[in-house]
């Protein structure tokens, strides 16, 4: 599985050829990090294709992350008279990632929290 997730990011990144060792260990981790997510009763096989999709997203945002380096979460840089502010949007790499873990969701067990509240 951890191939085809390689494939999918390698498409969706157009990696180099230096970028492919990382890819592959980016993908890896992906495919670690949800399988994790995932509840007791499901695997990654049973997601098909949205689990495929998703760690490779993942992964692609993982990589295109390294290639923004600090600038990411940056929102407003200020240098004499320039000014630079990221849009509201986010960075792709975010926009991945948010879309990668909602493909997931569905397959993903729940969660539960107090918030604010006085024992």
């Amino acid at each position: 599985m951890t191939d085809e997730i390689i494939a999918l990011a390698k498409t969706l990144t157009a990696a180099t050829e230096a970028e492919e060792e990382l890819l592959e260990l980016l993908a890896g981790a992906a495919e670690q990090r949800l399988t994790a997510m995932l509840r007791a009763d499901v695997t990654a096989e049973t997601c098909g294709g949205a689990f495929l999709c998703a760690a490779a997203l993942l992964a692609a945002a993982d990589l295109l992350g390294t290639r923004q380096g600090a600038a990411e979460g940056v929102e407003r840089f200020t240098a004499g008279d320039v000014s630079v502010t990221r849009t509201v949007g986010g960075t792709t790499a975010e926009s991945l990632r948010r879309q990668a873990l909602e493909m997931i969701k569905p397959y993903c067990g729940g969660s539960f929290a107090f918030w604010g509240v006085r024992g």
